[in-house]
């Protein structure tokens, strides 16, 4: 058998979870103090629901659970092969929100406002940064469709990557309307749109080429192809700028606020700025969409926006919704690479005991956990080289049953 894990997911050693639940722990602490509440939903989803989430390319990353027994002998005899799936893993916690609304909507208090830290899943291409299950945080306001909700969701965002250390970082803001509102003006139809922000949103990957590149073997028209880069090219531009290619007044007016809060609530521990090129590749954002970028940490660590029409698609009828997300993974495996140690952490010890006095030593190890956690370890012939990996391990110190103070490393 395979003693290594599926491509794509982590085993993670003993040091690695307290760095894992050392952040999970400050995200939702800043989450609740600022009046968010936790739920939790299934990692498992209807594929039809996962279908028609409009979750851009994501949609191709779903990984897929097959129909069981005697249902899959029926699908496989009538060789209906499009039926062989009935469900699939969550690729994010967005669309199993938008259901959980829909479902428990008559007992939920409006607007909701929600924690989720949890597993999801894609099938993706294996690499640094890129794991097929990962952890998200996010926080969402269903209900409400007042600008007063992306701000606070801004706000509390920044807070709990201050609250795990993370500062220097700057917000970038956008919104889809004055996105297609540009496009449209530069010559794509309104049916392309959603085709276009998915190439567009690979920008800093790709770079200008390499969008134009993409757009062309999708098959849009040349010439509107060269004028979205001839606009590409000037970029960045100021927001008076965009605002000249744009006809959405109170759109443009609602960034302005938004920008104008955080800037005053940011107290210059962080920055916001506009950025047109922010897409965020999910179809179902409708609105304001929002990233957080940290030089330290070579990119976004968090992102989000306003997604309308998502539990809509449940309910027959538009409900306001927005949501931010933290990327935990990248926060949490660049903390690990550099040594990170954790702030006000309760020391570690190791008391060693003999064979047959594990209950004396359970007795014994109650008297100083008040000060310390405590790690009951069997004694082994050789000391030295057990105590070299608790203190590479961060354990502050040891005791033996006859010695009655610690002795630190």
């Amino acid at each position: 058998m395979k003693i290594k894990t599926v491509r794509g997911t982590n085993d993670y050693l003993p040091y690695e979870m307290r760095i894992r639940d050392y952040l999970q722990k400050k995200i939702l602490e800043t989450y609740t103090k600022c009046g968010f509440e936790r739920i939790a939903t299934p990692i498992m989803e209807s594929i039809e629901n996962l279908d028609k989430s409009e979750g851009g390319e994501n949609l191709n990353l779903i990984f897929k659970i097959l129909q069981r027994g005697e249902k899959l002998t029926q699908v496989l005899e009538a060789k209906d092969y499009e039926k062989l799936a009935d469900m699939g893993l969550r690729y994010d916690l967005t669309l199993p929100l938008a259901r959980y609304f829909a479902n428990n909507r008559a007992n939920l208090l409006m607007p909701l406002k929600s924690i989720q830290i949890d597993r999801a899943f894609r099938a993706e291409r294996p690499q640094k940064g890129r794991l097929r299950e990962f952890i998200q945080c996010d926080i969402d306001i269903i209900g409400s469709d007042s600008i007063d909700c992306e701000i606070e969701l801004i706000d509390t965002t920044a807070k709990a990557l201050m609250n795990v250390g993370i500062t220097d970082f700057t917000v970038k803001l956008n919104d889809r309307r004055i996105l297609k509102s540009v496009l449209l003006k530069t010559g794509f139809t309104l049916e392309e749109l959603d085709s276009v922000c998915i190439t567009f949103d690979k920008l800093d990957k790709i770079g200008i080429e390499g969008v134009c590149s993409e757009l062309s073997e999708k098959g849009f028209i040349s010439e509107v192809i060269l004028r979205f880069s001839e606009l590409l090219k000037k970029m960045p531009l100021s927001f008076e700028e965009v605002k000249k290619y744009c006809g959405e007044e109170s759109v443009c007016e609602t960034i302005e606020q938004i920008l104008k809060a955080i800037q005053s609530l940011s107290k210059g521990n962080y920055q916001i700025r506009y950025d047109m090129s922010l897409v965020r590749g999910q179809g179902y954002y409708t609105g304001t969409v929002f990233e957080i970028e940290s030089e330290k940490f070579s990119g976004a660590v968090a992102g989000g926006g306003r997604y309308n029409g998502l539990i809509g698609k449940f309910t027959n009828e538009e409900i306001p919704a927005v949501g931010f997300s933290i990327g935990f993974e990248r926060i949490a495996g660049i903390l690990k690479e550099s040594g990170f140690c954790i702030p006000e952490e309760t020391k570690r010890i190791v008391l060693f005991y003999e064979e047959g006095q594990i209950t004396q030593a359970i007795q014994k190890a109650e008297q100083f956990r008040s000060e310390y956690e405590v790690k009951l370890f069997l004694k082994p012939k050789k000391l030295g080289k057990t105590l070299s990996h608790f203190e590479e391990q961060g354990f502050c110190g040891y005791l033996t049953m006859k010695q009655t103070e610690v002795k630190l490393f």
